[in-house]
């Protein structure tokens, strides 16, 4: 067994902590669910995120890098599904009727479901999160080449848990708060401003496939 090697399990920390928090479609996601669903929706949608995240995590130390070499048409594909994904959530808050988001659905599960499938959706089909994590892993990789399984599964392992953690505590912070409701008052106007902001996102993955 090759000992794990700290120094670059710590490197890839800093960078999943830099990515997480900077934001972009995935936090309008998980704060969409909130509004819609309210805590467990929201926190549904961050686990959902995060496994999603640490797929890619974990693929990227594992080989994602050299199938981005070798079958690019692949992460165009997912870039598609992603500009769909993005305007079709866009749609949804656009055409959301204010008093309905209000009122909390008694059916968890669903609510729960739909969350957390949004929630893997976002970041499995969001090209970017795999781009990201090649380019910054690629660099962990090549500092510390000897890098053993142990170190690669943990490195992806960390990536899920520091994704989901963060979502997570977007979640709980905005339903613990009057926030959310101070949000759900202004319902109209947050909604349309969610829905516009997820369609430029869309608009800056074409702009990029130009």
């Amino acid at each position: 067994m090759e000992p794990i090697v700290w120094e670059a399990i710590l490197a890839a920390s800093v960078f999943f902590i830099l990515g997480a928090t900077s934001p972009g479609p995935s936090l309008i996601v998980v704060l969409r669910n909130t509004l819609i669903g309210g805590r467990r929706q929201g926190v549904a949608c961050a686990v959902g995120h995060g496994i999603g995240f640490g797929i890619y995590a974990g693929s990227a130390v594992f080989g994602l890098i050299l199938l981005l070499d070798k079958s690019p048409n692949t992460f165009l594909i997912l870039q598609m599904i992603g500009v769909g994904l993005l305007v079709f959530y866009g749609v949804k808050m656009w055409n959301a009727e204010v008093d309905g988001m209000q009122e909390i659905s008694t059916d968890v599960g669903k609510h729960q479901r739909q969350g957390f499938s949004e929630g893997f959706a976002i970041a499995f089909f969001n090209p970017k999160i795999a781009l990201f994590l090649v380019a910054i892993l690629a660099q962990v990789l090549k500092l510390y080449p000897e890098m053993g399984f142990e170190t690669k599964l943990a490195i992806g392992l960390l990536g899920m848990a520091i994704d989901t953690l963060w979502y997570v505590l977007v979640a709980l912070v905005l339903t613990g708060t009057p926030a959310l409701e101070a949000l759900r008052n202004k319902g109209d106007y947050v909604y349309k401003i969610t829905a516009v902001a997820l369609w430029f996102f869309a608009v800056s993955v074409i702009s990029s496939l130009i």
